[in-house]
């Protein structure tokens, strides 16, 4: 039978107006068409450790191909929560605390299906991940944008203050931060505690690069002051740790009260994440040294591409964290930043990204962001057609 298009299909009131395709999308594949080095899209050129890959492979191989328990498998669970009680001496009940999720996006979504209701407002810390406000707008909320301090890129308290309201259901925070590369300080953490104090205010703290902290500066994790953490859902994903980000798996640490919340949305928007996988990290974790390992990994790669642009019209911003170069380029052209990034790409052939994308209205700051998540060469290859202009 030969399916035509002679009906058009009811209409559609969309229940997300402001989204379009995203710019990471966007500049990848125009990267992609006229053939440039793609330091725009977060996600490493390179593989990960071949010894994850054969333990997922053996699992696989040894039957663990069936649903595995709603919340995850008991024995990543388990590596989760010893993982976390190491780094930070908080501990979570890894059967009643700790889920495996979808990555930390499906994570992020579950979390304010969960807990953030119609009419709530959530404060969202400016420039910010792009998945933030649609996951409010979805779940009937009003995004309550503070813009970091535009000298620093850290959080201003004063502001975050001024914007608690009755009404205000959470704060979305992102330590290290997506995309400046700041990093929270420990006094930071406890400003954010006593200001909280006495509030029914929720944390959903994002910390995907926590293992990507560079100059010997600590991770500063909302687990580890006990009384923030009894507000808070800590989330973070094995893709951006172990250099597999199609794997699409993550986890979540939260008092039991919030997980119970939480896991009612997720077993019914993903059920649960797949076994082999959960099976090979639960494995592969037993190891510490991958993640201890990881901020030399890539402070060397920060180095070498500071290094490289240092000599450029480049205007480096500081990296404290992540896999994110920020650069001012205000002395190389006039150019929004939209429009910088795609000329950058089709002329100079290296994509990059525009702060703008981080931001609910367009912005002028005259500042893109480079991934150095990259290999020496791929760098390198960038390097030399910057280094021309």
């Amino acid at each position: 039978m030969t399916i035509t298009r002679d009906f058009a299909a009811p209409p559609v009131t969309t229940r997300l107006p402001k989204v379009g395709t995203t710019i990471f999308t966007v500049m990848s594949a125009l990267a992609q068409q006229h053939g440039a080095v793609n330091l725009g899209q977060g996600f490493p050129d390179f593989q990960g450790d071949p010894a994850l890959v054969d333990a997922v492979a053996a699992a696989m191989r040894a039957g663990h191909n069936q649903y595995p328990p709603m919340p995850g498998l008991m024995s990543l669970r388990e590596a989760v929560a010893g993982k976390i009680e190491s780094l930070h001496g908080a501990s979570y009940d890894p059967d009643r605390e700790i889920t495996i999720t979808a990555g930390a996006t499906q994570a992020i979504l579950t979390a304010v299906l969960a807990l953030v209701h119609p009419g709530d407002e959530v404060i969202v810390l400016e420039p910010c991940y792009d998945s933030y406000e649609p996951a409010l707008t979805l779940a009937g909320a009003t995004t309550v944008r503070v813009p970091l301090d535009p000298k620093t890129l850290h959080v201003d308290m004063a502001r975050v203050a001024a914007a608690l309201t009755p009404r205000t259901r959470a704060i979305m925070i992102n330590t290290p931060h997506n995309p400046s590369g700041t990093v929270w300080n420990a006094s930071e953490r406890s400003q954010l505690r006593d200001l909280l104090r006495g509030t029914n205010v929720l944390v959903i703290s994002d910390e995907v690069y926590e293992h990507m902290v560079f100059d010997g500066q600590p991770h500063i994790s909302v687990c580890g002051d006990p009384e923030l953490a009894a507000r808070s859902l800590l989330i973070s994903s094995f893709g951006k740790t172990f250099h597999v980000t199609g794997w699409k798996v993550g986890y979540v640490a939260a008092p039991a009260e919030l997980m119970a919340e939480f896991r009612k949305v997720h077993q019914f928007n993903v059920f649960t994440v797949n076994t082999p996988m959960q099976q090979g990290l639960a494995q592969y974790l037993a190891n510490p040294a991958p993640y201890l390992d990881l901020p030399d990994f890539y402070q060397a790669k920060r180095d070498l591409f500071r290094a490289g642009l240092a000599p450029t019209k480049f205007r480096l911003l500081p990296c404290e964290g992540t896999y994110f170069q920020c650069v001012d380029y205000s002395r190389i052209s006039e150019m929004e930043d939209d429009a910088f990034c795609r000329w950058l790409t089709e002329e100079i052939g290296v994509a990059a990204i525009p702060l703008s994308a981080f931001h609910e209205r367009p912005t002028d700051q005259r500042i893109i962001r480079f991934c150095f998540a990259k290999q020496e060469a791929t760098l390198q290859a960038a390097l030399t057609r910057l280094q021309g202009l």
